[in-house]
């Protein structure tokens, strides 16, 4: 009794740290974007997105490099899923969303291709060979270089707020901060594991909902700070940005690192992705914005996916 106890007080802590870190990080990031004089939305889909997939990147490397990296795919995959479904699903419920167009012409775009590619290769070989792996680090820097050139591009014509801090300070800020966003992570996973263990959740149960949905809680608590501080190309920006470099990055390093197979069972979540990653562009092509309504329906959609897991499992 008395660890459990203890456990909800590190569970306490740790969205503590999720929160507060999140409040700051969303602050260092705009002001960084508002010192370098470029787009939110770059910075969304750059320093923001690739931060908060840092927990991603540590469970499918740590994977990779224990030879046991079927976990990687199940991880990413699954993480991209949630992150489209709930993720932007409750932050649509808390305000409608304003999509930049740049972000559905060209991002979105890149998306669907890598998700397309990914379910492709997935699907003629059954696995994300070296090889693989070196094409998607090779797209993800060309992606980076593009985004890299469009800031410059965009740098003279951005008419920017007054910036909060200082370079240093806001690039000070934004690392202390993320620091505190995955340990918050960390300890929130590790205390809910060990609370859903002692009153005889299981195994896997366990690895499907808390530490897969554990490893997104950094995009979570920064889009949903982003969207109450009006920071709407920060929000979006952070989850498509995260989708893209999960799959051309940290699959990519994990392919590199050792061949990844992968089970026909896959294939089902693979469609769900594709299919999250449509829905999501269908909804801000059509009016540029995510409303409730159509929050509603990604909600809806993640439930009955995880129900589907929970019975399959």
């Amino acid at each position: 009794m008395i660890e459990i106890i203890i456990q909800l007080i590190i569970l306490i802590v740790g969205f503590l740290f999720l929160i507060k870190g999140a409040d700051y990080f969303v602050d260092g990031a705009s002001s960084i974007a508002n010192v370098l004089r470029v787009p939110t939305l770059i910075i969304g889909l750059t320093v923001v997105a690739f931060g908060t997939s840092a927990p991603e990147a540590a469970v499918s490397v740590a994977a990779a490099i224990d030879g046991s990296n079927a976990i990687a795919i199940s991880n990413i995959v699954g993480s991209n899923i949630f992150n489209i479904l709930f993720i932007l699903g409750i932050c649509a419920l808390v305000a409608t969303m304003k999509v930049d167009l740049k972000l559905v012409k060209k991002d979105m775009v890149f998306l669907i291709f890598t998700s397309l590619l990914l379910t492709g290769i997935l699907y003629f070989t059954w696995q994300i060979s070296r090889i693989t792996g070196l094409i998607f680090l090779i797209l993800i820097i060309l992606y980076v270089l593009y985004l890299v050139r469009d800031a410059k591009k965009s740098k003279e014509s951005t008419k920017v707020e007054k910036a909060k801090y200082s370079l240093p300070k806001s690039i000070i800020i934004s690392i202390i901060s993320l620091v505190a966003i995955i340990i918050g992570a960390q300890l929130v996973v590790d205390s809910s594991r060990y609370i859903a263990l002692s009153i005889g959740l299981s195994e896997t149960l366990i690895g499907l909902t808390i530490v897969s949905i554990g490893t997104s809680l950094p995009e979570l608590i920064t889009s949903l700070t982003a969207i109450k501080k009006g920071e709407n190309n920060i929000a979006i920006g952070n989850i498509v940005g995260s989708n893209i470099f999960n799959i051309l990055f940290i699959l990519g390093l994990s392919g590199l690192i050792h061949p990844i197979t992968v089970g026909s069972s896959m294939l089902i979540d693979l469609i769900v992705m594709l299919i999250a990653t449509f829905t999501l562009y269908i909804f801000s092509a059509g009016d540029r914005e995510i409303d409730r309504k159509e929050g509603i329906i990604f909600i809806a959609m993640f439930i009955i996916y995880m129900a589907f897991i929970i019975m399959r499992n």
